[in-house]
């Protein structure tokens, strides 16, 4: 590409001769980088697209303006962008030879590369400018294996990572100008928040879909499609492209349900090893995650059935209709993209008489923590199942409490020496 070229691209993404919009301020997510930021290593910024990575770095780049930092300092490259071509470590060099011949030919900069995973040996390009101290660093892209094998070693121990997921509650309430500081402050604004749980619930976190008021649906077909095609399909080069399409839309119509590949091949005729090839593709672009039953044997954890969640419910309920018995399994999932966002280290349990926990959380070598997901309690046998699956678990891991997660039940009970507490679904995202 000419240099003329490269420049106009530059002119539109960067703020250097005018204003960018860069949307409702994340404060949590900003917080996380300018932690990370100070530690002077690359920070690496993944996360499904659409989520709202580049304009968290384009926040974080206006907030550097704030402590002094000139315009002319940052560099912002969205590889996104269609005018690009054949992108390789060339064109990152010649793109930073633009940069600091005609914006800032002298002070250290702020460089920000948005979906870099689209450029061969980017990782060659930023290890350069770490190692000569030029830069501080931001690359931000859409697969959970960015700094994986396939790049080799060249950025290890130079980085620091995070990852960003679509709005959790708090967030998605923030979106929506509500505010939540105490329970006192919830119980005026119960029936407000329940409506609002109920949005996030069938719709999800993507920022934009929040924002959007009457095509959501749309927009979230476009973005399952977008993950298909431009992070999965195009990247890996799949021939068997409706297959894998139907495998996600299974995978999203039976989320927070347990799968295993040989399961799945009944119902859609492919290899085992395709099967689990294009799982991991989905998993890496951030579509799905699959969690493992506990074991203290990594064997078994490997052969045993994995629960699928998904990236996103407003994803699970564009692929299909969503019914009554679904409150529950979406509730779940909203559950387990919490305890992502907090880096738990997650499995389930289940024994051999099929009683079950929907989380175990997982402290050093052993169980630390168990999460049951119900929506409703009102039905006694129900509340009976889910309760003495809880206290079986706890009786084996030698814990003294557990949590059950309601639509909104609330209470305590202690059941043989052991305390259950019952949580309301809003109360405990807002963690009052």
């Amino acid at each position: 590409m000419e240099n003329a070229q490269l420049m106009e691209i530059l002119l539109d993404w960067n703020i250097w001769r005018k204003e960018i919009y860069t949307g409702i301020e994340r404060t949590d997510q900003l917080g996380k980088i300018e932690k990370l930021a100070s530690s002077e290593q690359v920070t690496v910024i993944s996360g499904p697209r659409r989520a709202g990575k580049s304009t968290i770095m384009l926040q974080y780049l206006k907030s550097l303006l704030s402590k002094g930092i000139k315009k002319e300092q940052t560099l912002f490259v969205n590889f996104e962008d269609s005018r690009f071509i054949n992108l390789d470590v060339n064109t990152l060099n010649k793109l930073y030879a633009i940069y600091k011949q005609n914006i800032n030919p002298s002070s250290k900069s702020y460089i920000f590369l948005d979906e870099v995973q689209k450029v061969l040996s980017w990782e060659r390009f930023v290890r350069g400018l770490h190692e000569r101290k030029e830069a501080n660093l931001f690359v931000s892209g859409s697969n959970s294996q960015l700094l994986s094998s396939e790049y080799g070693t060249s950025l290890t121990g130079r980085h620091l990572d995070l990852e960003i997921y679509p709005l959790s509650f708090k967030e998605f309430l923030s979106f929506n100008s509500i505010s939540v500081a105490d329970n006192l402050d919830y119980v005026s604004k119960r029936d407000t928040l329940k409506n609002l749980f109920n949005e996030y619930l069938t719709y999800g976190g993507f920022p934009k879909v929040v924002l959007e008021k009457e095509n959501k649906k749309e927009l979230l077909k476009t973005y399952f499609e977008d993950i298909l095609f431009k992070d999965i399909i195009n990247k890996y080069k799949v021939r068997e492209s409706e297959k894998l399409s139907t495998l996600a839309y299974y995978y999203l119509s039976n989320i927070s349900s347990a799968h295993t590949i040989n399961s799945i091949s009944k119902f859609i005729p492919l290899s085992n090893d395709t099967l689990d090839r294009f799982s991991q593709y989905l998993n890496q672009a951030y579509l799905l995650f699959f969690v493992p039953k506990f074991s203290t044997s990594l064997k078994e954890q490997a052969i045993n059935a994995k629960k699928v969640y998904a990236i996103d419910t407003g994803l699970k309920n564009m692929a299909g209709f969503k019914h009554n018995e679904d409150f529950g399994k979406l509730l779940e999932n909203l559950v387990f993209l919490e305890l992502k966002r907090q880096k738990k280290e997650i499995y389930y349990w289940k024994d051999r008489y099929d009683y079950e926990v929907d989380f175990v959380i997982k402290q050093g070598l052993k169980p630390s923590n168990l999460i049951q997901v119900c929506w409703d309690l009102s039905n006694e046998k129900v509340k009976q199942r889910e309760t003495r699956s809880l206290e079986r678990a706890m009786e084996e891991y030698k814990l003294n409490e557990g949590t059950i997660i309601t639509q909104d039940y609330e209470g305590e009970e202690n059941i043989g020496g052991k305390k259950i507490l019952y949580k309301s679904a809003v109360k405990w995202f807002l963690g009052i």
